[in-house]
């Protein structure tokens, strides 16, 4: 079943008086519980279709049906509301509130959907033990090593079961291994039934997923389904 349906987008800016076309032409469908990443080169278009895949922004041109809801043309507070309904986000930068604990910063999402106190408390205590953080919920960003911020930030992307996991290049502040373990956790993500789709430039983040999306000067330069290695089994939060 599709979630997501995009037919001829494209994206234009106006820069002084040249026109300066970031999407060309893409059309793609990526189902419910497909595990997709997005690659491509500087300029190739990659973070404005994430953008428009997360309606953080809209197309200059045709259609964007997001789990049966034609958004292409919706209005910002529309917008809004099916990001914080439908989308959960993770990025590079954690996007932690330095001053609050790692529950607060996961309850955030809810807050914002006007769910009670009991029950968000409740949810993202599940969340963050979902990622291996049940004995760092009261802990604040600059006393979690960066694996662990990161796994506040998975925590917070799934606390509001979202019909999507969009991942913006979600190791580019990690070593290597650490970021094998973020890895391994959206394995086991995708595994329990969540559709997940992951911006990046780095060859080997890009083969932990069944799908590999490559875009280039605003166009789709390939789609293709690839063979996922073996993860070894999760040890635990790093």
């Amino acid at each position: 079943m599709n979630i997501i349906n995009i037919e001829h987008i494209a994206k234009i800016y106006q820069v002084g008086s040249e026109e300066v076309h970031a999407l060309a032409d893409v059309s793609l469908t990526i189902d419910k519980n497909e595990y997709v990443a997005i690659m491509g080169p500087s300029g190739s278009g990659k973070s404005t279709l994430m953008n428009i895949l997360g309606c953080l922004d809209t197309p200059s041109k045709g259609l964007y049906d997001f789990s049966g809801e034609n958004v292409s043309m919706m209005d910002d507070n529309e917008l809004a509301s099916i990001r914080n309904r439908q989308i959960g986000f993770v990025f590079q930068t954690f996007n932690l509130l330095a001053r609050s604990d790692a529950l607060h910063n996961v309850e955030l999402p809810l807050i914002y959907a006007g769910v009670s106190g009991s029950e968000r408390r409740e949810r993202a205590e599940s969340a963050l033990e979902k990622v291996g953080l049940a004995d760092r919920m009261t802990h604040k960003p600059n006393e979690l090593s960066g694996g662990q911020r990161q796994r506040v930030a998975v925590a917070r992307a799934l606390v509001t079961n979202p019909s999507i996991i969009l991942a913006d290049e979600p190791t580019g502040n990690l070593d290597t291994k650490t970021g094998e373990d973020i890895m391994q956790l959206f394995h086991e993500i995708h595994e329990a039934g969540n559709t997940i789709i992951l911006v990046t430039h780095e060859e080997y983040i890009a083969e932990h997923a069944a799908r590999i999306i490559r875009l280039r000067d605003g166009l789709i330069e390939k789609d293709e389904l690839v063979e996922k290695r073996f993860i070894p089994k999760n040890t635990g939060a790093k």
